[in-house]
């Protein structure tokens, strides 16, 4: 399915019905849109599962519908409370993906225009409750693609700030590079009515208010994160892929990165970034085919961290000792000190 989950499909979804499949959660991750990287992180996938599975049953206390069906365990379908261990398989109900078809050096989005139903909606949406060290809005404000109107400020902001109110941003999601785009441009290219654009704000700012809210309770701040949609077979929106943990999140912890920004780090200062951002300069659709040399491998030390980062995290953020050979994030975050520069 991708670089960091595999995707079993149970049955296909069609036009007029959703399918069923299975999420299985891998120790891959994935930076800078290159796709799986040569380390594995060691329980990540597990972590990520619960912790993802964890907030989509708190969403859908609230109301908000989700692809979530429950976690594997044997041969049953659990919900958290009557899992007995970390599982890394999550049932999940499956939309149709309709990719944008290539012409040229572009994508042609005219298949959304259709009112389809039972599908992706192909975007990221993000929050920002503030603009951390490494957040792209720093460097698309340089460029001129982003405007202090746009964030609602009065003057150039700083890395570490927070935001009065939350900033909500939005991607594409099906394109080989994801491409930031204007809020009028999202609708018009996913074919949404204004009632839907409103309703995926209102479900983002709702969903990123109970990430805050949780990530408080194991002493993280809720800096951005992205969510992505569906639609089911009536056109109404969903919550689909993962929310809340550490790869569609960044956390940080008195400062400090809680998330994958700590890998990113790593490989900002390689030569294989280097020749990824001049390819993705030179050509936005196969840049890939571009880099002629690969990412370096994570210094162990550093790989072993974050492991226990992810697993501790878990632990925190969904309050029940899943992984009982974590230490606490605090004392995980002091290790790390000493093998990554923050």
């Amino acid at each position: 399915m991708g670089s960091v989950k595999d995707l079993l499909v149970i049955e296909q979804p069609s036009k007029s019905k959703p399918g069923k499949a299975r999420f299985a959660f891998s120790d891959r991750y994935s930076v800078f849109d290159w796709g799986e990287m040569p380390d594995h992180v060691l329980a990540k996938g597990a972590a990520t599962c619960i912790t993802t599975a964890y907030f989509f049953e708190k969403l859908e206390q609230s109301g908000i519908k989700t692809h979530y069906r429950g976690l594997v365990e044997g041969d049953e379908i659990k919900r958290l409370d009557n899992l007995n261990s970390p599982q890394s398989q999550m049932e999940v109900t499956l939309l149709q993906v309709l990719k944008p078809r290539i012409s040229g050096d572009t994508y042609d989005y005219s298949r959304y225009k259709e009112g389809n139903v039972n599908i992706l909606v192909p975007l990221e949406i993000i929050y920002r409750n503030s603009l951390p060290e490494g957040s792209s809005v720093f460097q698309r404000l340089k460029e001129g693609s982003l405007s202090l109107v746009d964030l609602n400020l009065a003057k150039k902001p700083y890395p570490g700030q927070h935001l009065e109110k939350p900033f909500l941003d939005v991607s594409t999601k099906l394109e080989s590079r994801d491409r930031y785009i204007s809020w009028d441009e999202a609708k018009e290219l996913a074919g949404l009515s204004e009632d839907e654009h409103e309703e995926i704000k209102r479900i983002t700012l709702h969903t990123n208010e109970l990430i805050t809210r949780e990530a408080r309770s194991a002493g993280l701040r809720n800096e951005d994160g992205k969510i992505e949609f569906g639609f089911d077979e009536s056109r109404n929106l969903m919550l689909v892929d993962a929310v809340g943990t550490l790869d569609e999140s960044r956390f940080t912890y008195e400062g400090m990165p809680v998330s994958k920004e700590l890998v990113r780090i790593f490989y900002r200062n390689t030569k294989w970034l280097d020749a990824v951002e001049a390819a993705k300069g030179t050509n936005k659709v196969r840049w890939k085919d571009l880099v002629a040399i690969r990412p370096p491998a994570l210094n162990p030390a550093l790989k072993a961290a974050v492991s226990m980062l992810y697993k501790a995290c878990c632990n925190e953020m969904t309050h029940r000792i899943w992984f009982d050979d974590a230490p606490t994030v605090k004392e995980v975050l002091e290790e790390l000190k000493g093998v990554v520069s923050v």
